[in-house]
C-alpha cells in the first residue's frame, strides 16, 4: 500500500484498546493511530506514553467533532456503549471497527449494518479470534479433509480467576451486557460458526458459581448446526483443571489442542507484531509473531489418547491478529472484503440469545 496513512481514532483505552487495537493498529501499513479517546488521565499519559505522537481527546464528541480529520474510527469502550458510539460514527460519515459483541442483541446489529449500507460505510467487527493458531490450523485441516466428516466439535475458553475482578464485565446489571456468555461466548460461537455453518437448535446452562458474583461465569452451549455437525462449547472463569482448546471428531480421525494462541500474552507483556514494543519475544514463539513451540503442537489421530502421546503431531500455524486490521485497511484503500460484518455478527447474536432464553428456561431453543 502506498500514499497518506488512514488516520485512525481509538475510543476506549483499556484492556481493549490498550492491548489489543492500539498496537494492531500502529503496526498496520497503511493506518495510523491519531488520536485515543479516554478520560482516564492515567490511561491519557499511558497512551501519550507509548504512541508520543497521538493526539488524545477526553470525550467521543470531542473525536467525532474532528470526523473530517478522520478515516476510521474504532470503538474499544464498554459493551453498552458500541451501538450508540457505532451509530454516532456512522452518522458523521466514518468507516467503523467495533469490538466484539457489537451490540446487546441481534436486531441492534442488524440495524447498525443497515446503516452503514445506506451510508455507504465499512462497519467492521473485531472478532480477532478468527486469527488464532488454533483456529488457522484447524480450518487447514478441515480444508484438507483431514479428519473426514466432522461429527463433534469441542471447544474450551476457560479461566481459573476463583475470586471476580469486579469492573463493568462482570457486572449484573443487563444494561452492560457483562458475563462470560457475551464475551468470551461471543468468540467461541463465532468460531463455530465459521466453521460449521447455520444452527438450527441452540441449548445452553449458564451458573454464577464463585462467591460475590454477579453474572454469569460458568456457561456451556450445545448447538446443532443445519449440517448435522454438533458443537459443544464451554466458557469458564472456574476451571480448576482447563480441558483441550479444541477436540474435533470426524469419520476418519480426530485432532486435540491445549494452550490458548500465545498473541494476547506477548501483546499483555509488550510484544509487537513489527517488533517494535518493549517486551521479550517469548510470548509470541520461537518462530516468530504467533508461533508456538513444537511441545504445544496438537495432535490428529484416531483410536488414541493425544495427552499419553498418541496421535501425530501437527505442526502450528503461526496466530495472525494483524491480518484483521491489514484487512480493514484494504477494504478502505482498494475495496477489499470486510474481513468479518456486522451480518455475520448479528448471527452469533441469534444464537447468544437463544442460549439466554435456554438457560433462563431450561429448554431447547429452535432458530
Amino acid at each position: 500500500m502506498t500514499g497518506t496513512p488512514l488516520r485512525v481514532g481509538l475510543i476506549g483505552y483499556g484492556l481493549a484498546g490498550s492491548v489489543f487495537h492500539a498496537p494492531l493498529i500502529a503496526a498496520t501499513e497503511g493506518l495510523v493511530l491519531d488520536t485515543v479517546v479516554t478520560s482516564n488521565p492515567e490511561r491519557q499519559e499511558q497512551a501519550r506514553a507509548e504512541f508520543p505522537d497521538v493526539r488524545v481527546a477526553a470525550t467521543p464528541e470531542d473525536l467525532l467533532a474532528r470526523a473530517d480529520e478522520l478515516d476510521l474510527v474504532v470503538i474499544a469502550s464498554p459493551n453498552k456503549t458500541h451501538v450508540p458510539l457505532a451509530t454516532a460514527a456512522l452518522k458523521a460519515g466514518l468507516p467503523v471497527v467495533v469490538d466484539k459483541p457489537v451490540a446487546g442483541t441481534a436486531a441492534e446489529a442488524r440495524e447498525l449494518a443497515a446503516l452503514a449500507e445506506e451510508r455507504g460505510l465499512l462497519l467492521s467487527v473485531f472478532q480477532n479470534r478468527r486469527w488464532d493458531n488454533d483456529f488457522l490450523t484447524l480450518r487447514a485441516l478441515l480444508a484438507d479433509g483431514e479428519l473426514g466428516d466432522v461429527w463433534r466439535f469441542e471447544s474450551r475458553f476457560e479461566r481459573w480467576r476463583p475470586l471476580p475482578k469486579g469492573g463493568w464485565r462482570e457486572s449484573g446489571d443487563p444494561a452492560e451486557i457483562g458475563g462470560l456468555l457475551y464475551d468470551l461466548g461471543s468468540h467461541v460461537v463465532d468460531q463455530a460458526l465459521v466453521l460449521f455453518g447455520p444452527v438450527v437448535c441452540v441449548y445452553a446452562e449458564t451458573d454464577v458459581r464463585r462467591p460475590g458474583a454477579e453474572t454469569d461465569d460458568d456457561t456451556f452451549i450445545a448447538l446443532t448446526h443445519a449440517n448435522g455437525v454438533r458443537s459443544h462449547l464451554h466458557v469458564s472463569a472456574t476451571t480448576a483443571q482447563l480441558g483441550p482448546r479444541f477436540r474435533v471428531l470426524g469419520s476418519t480421525a480426530g485432532y486435540v489442542k491445549y494452550g490458548l494462541d500465545p498473541q494476547e500474552a506477548a501483546l499483555r507483556a509488550g510484544e509487537r507484531p513489527d517488533g517494535s514494543g518493549s517486551g521479550s519475544r517469548s510470548g509470541s514463539g520461537s518462530d516468530g509473531w504467533g508461533a508456538e513451540p513444537a511441545e504445544l503442537w496438537g495432535r490428529v489421530g484416531a483410536g488414541e489418547s493425544p495427552p499419553t502421546g498418541g496421535g501425530r503431531p501437527v505442526r502450528t500455524l503461526p496466530g495472525d491478529y494483524p491480518a484483521y486490521y491489514a484487512a480493514v485497511a484494504k477494504a478502505l484503500i482498494d475495496g477489499g472484503p470486510n474481513p468479518v460484518t456486522a451480518v455475520e455478527a448479528a448471527a452469533a447474536l441469534d444464537v447468544l440469545e437463544a442460549a439466554r432464553r435456554s438457560a433462563r428456561d431450561k429448554v431447547a431453543v429452535t432458530l
